[in-house]
């Protein structure tokens, strides 16, 4: 009885492979952003092991582009619009990949775990580098850069972010940003307050984990929330949990004058860019044709950032005295006795 038993499971799994085998064959041909490519056609790249964070300093203080792909570098995984066989599609996937492998595959196509139910194509590495840095659509090095301790850019038409330290990037990731009726504001702009649970005005049954506040008056932000493979937000910036958790950490807020009405210094710099094509092919998707599809170049970076950067310099330098002005006056403060004697009349 218990051979029977393994050897049905053992058939029906090979009946899903089978499946997703026909499958993928018969969309390819109907599909023209799906291409034909194997693991044996990618250069071998070696990956950190960490999560989403590339920690290797740059030596070279020169503009460099993203890495280059070759063609294939991306396969295309499909799912069936049958529930019962989406399903079993979905167990033969997630056998096939690891946890961290999927998470970097959803992150890819710009969902999370929650949402990957509303997925008919998965944009799939042949090589996957869980720390996503391999794909990174920004610029490895940027020399504008190079003065700015911190700086985070958000993409519009590619639905991503990333983050530079000096002029090297540190970390890039997928974001879900305003929907086309409450469309994400766009510019330069400076990382404000910031809170680990924030409850939104729109719902009071929206929960924000780690908002981090870029324009005040609006009440925008970025924050976890759902990330669905498409601009789904009332203007704010989604993020999937680790990454709102690292960015929580890592930008600086503003820093307010006594009675908090005004602001002392500014905080780490924002730019929000681009436009979405509306109800056009998802950009993740052009990955299966041309691998660089969504790199950003140098000179186009450069050009967005080089009219801001005085602006940025000089409010990075601010920020450094009023920081240290502050830290001065507490150590006086920690020096005075706590009930200094008083002489009598």
């Amino acid at each position: 009885m218990r051979k029977n038993t393994t050897l049905k499971k053992s058939f029906l799994y090979t009946i899903a492979l089978a499946v997703l085998l026909v499958s993928c064959k018969k969309e390819t041909e109907k599909v023209s952003d799906i291409i034909q490519g194997t693991a044996d056609s990618i250069v071998e790249t070696s990956g950190s092991e960490q999560d989403s964070v590339k920690k290797e300093p740059v030596v070279q203080k020169k503009s460099l582009p993203p890495a280059m792909q070759e063609d294939g570098f991306y396969n295309a995984f499909i799912f069936p619009k049958d529930k019962k066989l989406k399903d079993s599609l979905f167990f033969v996937f997630n056998k096939k990949y690891t946890e961290k492998e999927r998470y970097a595959i959803f992150a890819l196509n710009r969902l999370d775990a929650k949402n990957k139910w509303n997925a008919d194509t998965l944009v799939v590495p042949a090589k996957i580098d869980t720390t996503l840095m391999e794909y990174s659509p920004f610029p490895m090095q940027l020399d504008v850069l190079s003065p700015v301790k911190k700086f985070v850019v958000f993409s519009y038409p590619i639905q991503a972010y990333g983050v530079y330290s000096n002029g090297s990037l540190v970390k890039w990731g997928p974001t879900s940003m305003g929907k086309k009726a409450a469309q994400t504001k766009r510019g330069l702009t400076f990382a404000n307050w910031k809170k680990k649970l924030a409850i939104s005005t729109v719902d009071s049954e929206w929960k924000l984990p780690y908002n981090f506040n870029i324009f005040n008056s609006e009440g925008i932000g970025w924050h976890q929330y759902d990330l669905p493979g498409y601009p789904a937000s009332h203007s704010c910036l989604r993020l999937l949990m680790k990454d709102a958790q690292w960015l929580y950490s890592y930008a600086d807020t503003w820093v307010l004058n006594p009675g908090g009405a005004t602001t002392k210094a500014k905080g780490t710099a924002v730019l929000v860019y681009g436009d979405y094509k509306w109800g056009g092919r998802k950009p993740w998707r052009k990955l299966l044709n041309d691998p660089n599809a969504n790199n950003i170049s140098v000179e186009e970076m450069t050009k967005m950032i080089e009219p801001n950067i005085e602006k940025i310099v000089k409010e990075q330098d601010n920020r450094q005295v009023v920081v240290d002005s502050i830290k001065a006056a507490k150590a006086v403060l920690e020096q005075m006795p706590e009930n200094p004697k008083t002489e009598a009349p």
